[in-house]
């Protein structure tokens, strides 16, 4: 069983913006500085943890939206890297969705 966390605690962060604007590349500092990974992932080198994708490594850009937790001090964060490109905005609608609730 999993342990529980208080929501005090407890950390939502959806990382949204437009196109090139570095969602991705702050995500995967994030990850790397709360020691989730032990190197930082480039999104021109296609190493970034949060683009999985093989289209996304090859293109550069995030397609889908990619949620994941690390602990910094005592709490909880909980990320959602989304797409910066127009034509995946039901993506980021669907994060904001999360995000809200």
């Amino acid at each position: 069983m999993s342990e529980k966390k208080e929501l005090e605690k407890t950390r939502n962060i959806g990382i949204i913006a437009h196109i090139d604007a570095g969602k991705t590349t702050t995500t995967e500092r994030i990850l790397y500085y709360t020691g989730k990974t032990y190197k930082i992932g480039e999104v021109h080198e296609g190493t970034a943890v949060m683009d999985w994708m093989e289209q996304e490594r090859e293109r550069g850009i995030t397609i889908t939206a990619a949620a994941t937790t690390a602990f910094w001090r005592e709490h909880q964060i909980n990320i959602i890297d989304t797409p910066g490109h127009v034509d995946f905005t039901v993506e980021v609608e669907r994060s904001l969705r999360v995000l809200d609730g």
